[in-house]
């Protein structure tokens, strides 16, 4: 079964001006030059290094991943001298398995850039573009046998719920690389209690009598566990929380949740904090949802590329309405283009199973008069195309 190591703590920074010193994650080199209001904050390539020993794990059956869940703006990761992953993107979780790499001490060496480039999206916005690795490192123990880990840092599940008179129709996707073993498939409601059990990578399971997510008012969330087993024995185990709801949008009407007009009263938010950037602790997370809810907010943009998974996951949990977007904003960059879909890949692919997502944005005030306005006019065509496709593949394909 899978374990995880947080390796958040005792990195050595190396900086802008070549000087080390010791750092604990979350962590941005720009928390105080990038909050002047202006674009003169340094922006280039930092070091980060770690020590650590060797994970308990066994070998000949389980590998061993380094996941990293947001490093800004791409990274270059390097394991005892060895090549690891390259990542371009700031905002979304990527891994890399590190089995063959490992010794009994190991030495972690990650090249963050957040420098200018016309590849990698954003480039241009009034926002800071904080470099540094800012969210949770982890070592992951997973058996050999597992679901997938390798496609877009998704979670290898995918759960679709639909709304079938007063039941609840649930689609349980999930990939594994074990196709003689088994798939148990258990729904539990908000307390635990089993609802539904299948079996099958691809199963529908029908819960009687369903709450709904609500909303608000009763953001009502079921639990999906997925285990892999082989001989009798459960040899890997992913879960997530869903919701059961229906939303329609209404160009005179507004918004609909569960058949009914929900007015949207909402904020849109940035990811950071005086003093501290974007390198935030799960309090900085529960402070903003505190205070957005203390206000009477139903509803928040998630400006404008992809959160902390904790904070979807407090959206989840308190009924919050959510428009989630990548940053392709302000300009069009030819070369950006594969980074463009990219990032959309992995906005969907991770964040699919969020009930309180209704929204996948494309980009950030489209209509700005720039000189490559029609050049970003036709990337966005194409890229509304190119995310239904992106959806149905999520659906179909994981």
């Amino acid at each position: 079964m899978r374990t995880r190591t947080n390796l958040n703590e005792q990195w050595t920074f190396t900086g802008p001006q070549g000087s080390a010193c010791a750092v604990d994650l979350p962590h941005t080199w720009n928390a105080v030059d990038g909050q002047d209001g202006g674009n003169d904050y340094w922006r280039g390539t930092c070091t980060y290094e770690k020590e650590f020993a060797m994970p308990r794990f066994d070998p000949a059956v389980e590998d061993v991943y380094l996941e990293f869940a947001g490093v800004n703006a791409s990274a270059d990761v390097e394991l005892n001298g060895h090549p690891v992953m390259h990542h371009d993107g700031g905002y979304s979780t990527f891994r890399g398995c590190v089995t063959e790499l490992l010794a009994q001490e190991n030495h972690l060496v990650v090249k963050v850039d957040n420098g200018v480039n016309d590849r990698v999206y954003p480039q241009k916005a009034d926002f800071t573009f904080y470099g540094g690795i800012y969210r949770d490192v982890e070592l992951v123990v997973v058996n050999k046998h597992r679901f997938s880990m390798d496609h877009f840092g998704g979670p290898g599940l995918k759960v679709t719920p639909q709304v079938a008179g007063a039941d609840g129709e649930v689609r349980v996707e999930s990939w594994n690389n074990a196709p003689d073993a088994q798939v148990e498939v258990i729904l539990t409601d908000a307390e635990g209690r089993e609802v539904a059990r299948g079996e099958g990578a691809d199963v529908t399971l029908r819960i009687p009598d369903v709450h709904l997510w609500d909303g608000v008012a009763d953001p009502y969330l079921y639990r999906a566990t997925v285990r892999l087993v082989e001989n009798g024995e459960a040899v890997d185990e992913i879960g997530c929380r869903f919701g059961v709801r229906t939303f329609r949008m209404d160009p005179k009407e507004g918004f609909f949740l569960n058949g009914r007009r929900y007015p949207l009263h909402g904020v849109s938010r940035h990811q950071d904090r005086k003093g501290i950037g974007n390198a935030l602790t799960r309090a900085h997370h529960e402070e903003d949802m505190a205070l957005i809810r203390e206000i009477g907010a139903n509803t928040i943009r998630l400006a404008h590329y992809q959160h902390d998974q904790y904070f979807y996951d407090l959206c989840d949990e308190y009924g919050m309405i959510v428009w989630a977007e990548i940053p392709y904003i302000s300009e069009h960059m030819p070369a950006g283009r594969e980074n463009t879909i990219s990032q959309m890949k992995e906005l969907i692919v991770q964040n699919y199973n969020h009930p309180s997502i209704v929204t996948w944005g494309l980009s950030n005030e489209i209509t700005i008069s720039t000189k490559d306005k029609k050049e970003k006019w036709d990337e966005i065509i194409d890229l509304c195309k190119k995310s239904v496709e992106i959806v149905n593949e999520v659906r179909g394909n994981g």
